[in-house]
């Protein structure tokens, strides 16, 4: 008798997590698309803080742009850190992704400045980098560390630079939520070691 594993081979996650992430950023320029074609009409979906119909509007903002060039901006990242974070499992994944766009869509809707219109993937963003930095650590896996580590050593810098409330233009607070949301989401989804086997 023989048996093989349901688990699936390191082919197979590549193949899925490169799929999803490029059918991803797919969705988001044929979206930006869209609204370009509306005379920028998706841009209400975006989210202005503290009105209670505003609510409905905390996922579909991380799918809107304000214009291509802020598309632009977040496709490499988020290809990259999507990526990598989804190379863990495809449903792990968009478990982690969706802590993340919920949580920050609420923090933003809460602590944006009155009259703010937010939206876009820079959540989601921030937030995957927070998660694949930590993921490592909180996983005791050497190899997921090593990436963290390196994509500190890559992104760090610009990461920083969005967290600072001088460069304007660009919501921090989304940016800061979304990046404590990602190390939160490391620590919610973490696998699970198997318990160990006694005589």
């Amino acid at each position: 008798m023989s048996t093989t594993s349901l688990e699936p081979s390191r082919t197979d996650r590549v193949k899925a997590a490169g799929k999803l992430m490029l059918a991803w950023v797919a969705l988001l320029w044929a979206l930006e698309a869209v609204d370009h074609a509306m005379g920028h009409g998706l841009d209400a979906y975006g989210i202005t803080p503290r009105e209670p119909g505003e609510l409905a509007d905390v996922v579909p903002a991380s799918f809107v742009h304000f214009g291509f060039g802020h598309l632009a901006s977040n496709t490499v990242p988020l290809l990259v850190f999507g990526f990598l974070a989804a190379l863990g499992g495809v449903r792990r994944f968009l478990a982690v992704a969706a802590l993340i766009i919920v949580a920050d869509g609420i923090g933003v809707w809460l602590i944006s400045p009155p009259g703010s219109n937010t939206a876009g993937a820079s959540g989601l963003v921030f937030g995957l980098f927070g998660y694949l930095v930590v993921r490592g650590f909180v996983d005791r896996r050497p190899l997921d560390i090593g990436v963290g580590l390196l994509i500190g050593a890559i992104w760090g810098g610009s990461i920083l630079l969005g967290l600072s409330p001088a460069n304007t233009g660009v919501s921090w607070q989304g940016h800061l939520i979304g990046l404590v949301a990602g190390v939160v989401a490391a620590f919610v989804f973490r696998r699970r070691r198997p318990a160990a086997i006694t005589a």
